[in-house]
């Protein structure tokens, strides 16, 4: 447990609308064919870079207040591999000698960020951490995998963890993680590695440079082992679905978000963007926490479970009070 506090949220949502209308087309499918198959509607179009995303919903979050003592860069799509994005991140600030750096467990590096984040507070290292969710992953889509590419969308969200003041109840109660290597192969971006290095085309062939997922295996593979990692958690902590004032889990596709109901969480409760916002990789847990914070459904002092599923295939839970 770490007396941690999530102070503000922000968020930063793309102008532009791309609608399932017209993502259809370009995918060879109907407009039907995808909303029954991902529960999605419409998403965000990225027209600028992910730091500068990441810099407008940082500052959502910052306000008027002082600037962190850390950054924490916790998104899949980077601005380019050397140097880290986070140093992109902190230039579109305007910020200079904070230290940053990148936590990048895709979907789930939200959750590892502020587990990290918690540690460093509780031992004294930080005070006021910056941790920033930005992902522009609609450029990576490949168009000729039709499952895939139409559920992305691009957003950013960032969180201010804090110190929980005296006489508040805010903390980081716990969290349940477990990565199984043999769904490695189901999520995969093989380019850009040394796998598939660039400019070697005997070992890379120009859709490993793209995204690609056999959803549907990952999905039944993914039902198993998060009734596992989720007993785990909430045995352990003396919780029940019931006990919970919302859970916010990753925006993977309609049918993930609707699946926590067969875990025993009432509709009410489960959080839900992802008709009007796709999946959003890593930001899709914290804008989701922002977009509900920000509408007053998420309040002070309430209980909240945050997680998912992320490529590797890792299962992560965590519980908050926020």
């Amino acid at each position: 447990m770490f007396n941690v506090k999530i102070a503000n949220t922000g968020l930063y949502l793309p102008p532009r609308i791309q609608t399932s209308q017209e993502l259809a087309p370009l995918l060879g499918v109907s407009e039907d064919w995808i909303v029954s198959r991902t529960g999605i509607s419409e998403r965000r179009i990225a027209e600028e870079s992910m730091d500068i995303m990441a810099a407008k919903a940082a500052k959502d979050a910052l306000q008027d207040g002082p600037p962190p003592d850390c950054i924490i860069n916790a998104s899949t799509t980077p601005l380019q591999l050397i140097p880290d994005s986070s140093v992109f991140i902190q230039k579109a600030l305007g910020y200079d000698g904070i230290p940053s750096w990148s936590i990048h467990s895709t979907c789930l590096s939200f959750l590892v960020a502020m587990n990290t984040a918690g540690a460093l507070i509780q031992s004294g290292v930080y005070k006021r951490i910056l941790i920033v969710s930005s992902e522009a992953g609609t450029p990576w889509r490949n168009l000729k995998e039709p499952e895939s590419a139409s559920l992305f969308g691009d957003a950013a969200a960032a969180v201010i963890l804090e110190p929980t003041p005296a006489g508040e109840d805010s903390k980081w109660i716990d969290w349940e993680m477990n990565t199984y290597p043999k769904g490695a192969e189901l999520t995969e971006f093989r380019g850009g590695g040394t796998n598939h290095p660039p400019n070697n085309p005997v070992l890379t062939k120009p859709e490993d440079n793209l995204f690609s997922m056999q959803g549907t295996k990952v999905f039944r593979f993914a039902l198993s082992s998060v009734k596992k990692t989720l007993s785990t958690l909430l045995e352990r902590n003396n919780f029940k679905p019931s006990s919970f004032d919302w859970f916010i889990p990753h925006q993977a596709s309609g049918h993930a978000v609707d699946a926590a109901q067969m875990f025993g969480f009432k509709k009410d409760i489960i959080a839900n963007i992802i008709k009007l916002h796709g999946n959003c990789i890593a930001a899709s847990i914290p804008m989701t926490l922002a977009i509900y914070h920000k509408a007053g459904l998420v309040k002070r002092g309430d209980l909240c479970l945050m997680g998912g599923t992320g490529a590797g295939l890792s299962i992560a839970f965590s519980i908050i009070r926020f």
